[in-house]
This record gives structure tokens, sequence and C-alpha cells, in this order.
């Protein structure tokens, strides 16, 4: 499948953000908010270990920078972008905040709300939903996590 070039840079900048999560010893998942012209409005990387907050998740990270930036929760017409399929709470956190689009890379078999265990951002029942798009950069988002669990596993 052909990925817009923008959500195709969208993701590289989230990748950008879960490489510097694993260097700082955080699972490595990236997000960004981007406004409708494209402008980035909020960066996020998982942040657990160092804040010890347990919803310190990359795409709750972005989602609460790109709130501040604008001055509003509400962020109509924005793009989430991330390197993982979101999880509920994520998913969550990206309807209430009401943005346009979500945008990800590699499915998250695990704990996956956005069309693979759950799909929460599509369901019918919710009084919003965004345009969920998947598999951008998916191979080069998995293969992120993928070295990062395998380095664990063999310093652990």
């Amino acid at each position: 499948m052909q990925h817009r070039p923008a959500d195709v840079a969208a993701v590289r900048r989230a990748l950008d953000e879960a490489r510097s999560a694993s260097a700082a010893g955080e699972v490595p998942i990236g997000a960004v908010v981007l406004d409708a012209s494209g402008a980035v409005l909020g960066v996020g990387r998982n942040a657990r270990e160092a804040t010890h907050d347990p919803t310190a998740h990359a795409e709750v990270v972005a989602l609460r920078a790109a709130g501040e930036a604008l001055g509003t929760w509400r962020l109509d017409g924005c793009t989430l972008a991330v390197t993982l399929e979101p999880c509920p709470m994520c998913a969550g956190a990206a309807w209430l905040s009401r943005v346009g689009r979500v945008v990800f890379g590699a499915w998250n078999a695990d704990y996956g709300a956005a069309g693979s265990l759950w799909d929460v951002l599509r369901d019918g029942r919710l009084n919003h939903s965004p345009e969920v798009v998947s598999g951008v950069l998916a191979d080069e988002c998995s293969a992120v996590l993928a070295e990062f669990f395998a380095d664990r596993r063999t310093t652990d």
C-alpha cells in the first residue's frame, strides 16, 4: 500500500522519538501530533520509567504537548502519528482529544486498539471516529522494537 508522503514523514519523526526512548531505557515508541498544515504541535516518547507514570505513553505525552501548544484539549483536524498501534488507553486519549487522523506503523498484537485486538477508534457507538491509517513504515517500526527487546533479553 502506498502511503501519503506526509504520513511517512510523520512516522519517521516518531521513529526518531522512539530511538531516543530506547537510548533512555524506555520501550521505543514515539509519537508526533501535527496540525492540518503539517506543522508539529507536539512530540512524545515513552517515559514511564523516567517519570514513574503509567500513563506516560508516547501518544499521551504528544497529545498533552499538542494541547498545550494550541491552548485547548480539542485537537480537531490534527493527526497523531505513532510507531506502534495505540493501546486502549492511548486510543481512548486520541478519541477524547478529537484528532482527525491516527497514523501508525507496526501492529500491536498484544494490546492494539486500532484494529487488531480491539477497534476503539472506529467503534460506531462513540461520537467521534478519526480516520485510521496503518502500516506506515511498519517493518522499520517493528525492527526498532524487536532490537530493543532482543537487547534486553541478552543483557538481563
